[in-house]
Parts: C-alpha cells; structure tokens; sequence
C-alpha cells in the first residue's frame, strides 16, 4: 500500500512511499503467520511517537531524508501531538565495534559471555568493567552533539573513565 504524495518531489520518500506491505505466502520473522499486513518503519515511527506521547525523536543522519515523510504523516493524521524528529551522526569510536548486527554475532557465536561481558561496548558491559555512570555521561556530554561524522580516539573515552 503506498501514498501518493507528490510524484515531482526531488525527495525520493515524498513521491510514493509503501506505508504497509503486505506478506502473502511468506511468514514474517517475528509473528510468523498470525498477520499478512505490516506498518513500513516510516510511517509507524511518526503515529507510535505521537501516541506514545513522544516529544522529540532522535535519530541518526541517515533519517534526514524522511524526516519530511514522518511530518507528513503527522500533518495529515489526527494524532495527539506532533513530535520533533531531530538528527545527529553516530558515534563512532575508533578501534571498538559499535554495530548492532557485528554485537549480535559476537554474541551468538560465543566469542563473549553476553551483552553484559565486560569487552561489550554496552553500558552493562561498562558497568562489569566498573565503569562509572558519571564517567559515561562526562564523555558523552565532553563530545557535544553534532551533524558531522567523526571518528573518537579511543584514549578520549579512557580518560573520561578515570574521572
């Protein structure tokens, strides 16, 4: 099921974008075959942040480009507020894997004992470590929030863990 929105748009997001697709003779991986019809990420995103009360959505550089499609659905759907959706670049940490999917490998493979094993990039994996919370938001907030892709030396985030 797709809108047409405007066909001249220069953004590809705004012209006619799917909003469901539909899952015939195939089961989805999450529910299997319980439904055949399913929200495309852009625009549930938009409707669940509003319903759920969301003020200010945060994501990556890489929504930019449907950040137009998300106010558009929030434009032309009663919903009971209108979040803000807001971008900024990742953080990317030199020598430290940060990928979702590669976590998800190291995990399942067994090269570590879980999300929680102190060579995990995750806050439980920090915490194991004995990192302290002051010292994870002292080298967030030391970073600032920018638009432009960087990479962190690692010795950075070292030196904020010995706050």
């Amino acid at each position: 099921l797709r809108l047409k929105i405007d066909m001249a748009s220069p953004n590809m997001n705004m012209r006619d974008p799917a909003i469901y697709r539909i899952k015939r003779n195939a089961p989805h991986p999450q529910t299997g075959d319980k439904w055949k019809v399913y929200p495309m990420y852009d625009y549930a995103h938009s409707l669940t942040d509003a319903f759920e009360g969301i003020t200010h959505s945060l994501c990556t550089t890489e929504f930019e480009a449907h950040r137009p499609l998300y106010e558009w659905v929030l434009e032309n759907t009663p919903v009971p507020c209108k979040p803000r959706q807001i971008e900024f670049s990742r953080l990317n940490l030199q020598w430290t894997v940060l990928s979702k999917r590669k976590l998800i490998q190291l995990v399942r493979e067994g090269h570590v004992d879980g999300w929680d094993d102190p060579r995990m990039p995750t806050l439980v994996g920090l915490r194991r470590r004995g990192v302290p919370p002051e010292s994870i938001r002292h080298f967030v907030q030391s970073l600032g929030i920018s638009k432009a892709e960087g990479n962190i030396d690692y010795s950075i985030f070292e030196d904020s863990m010995r706050l």
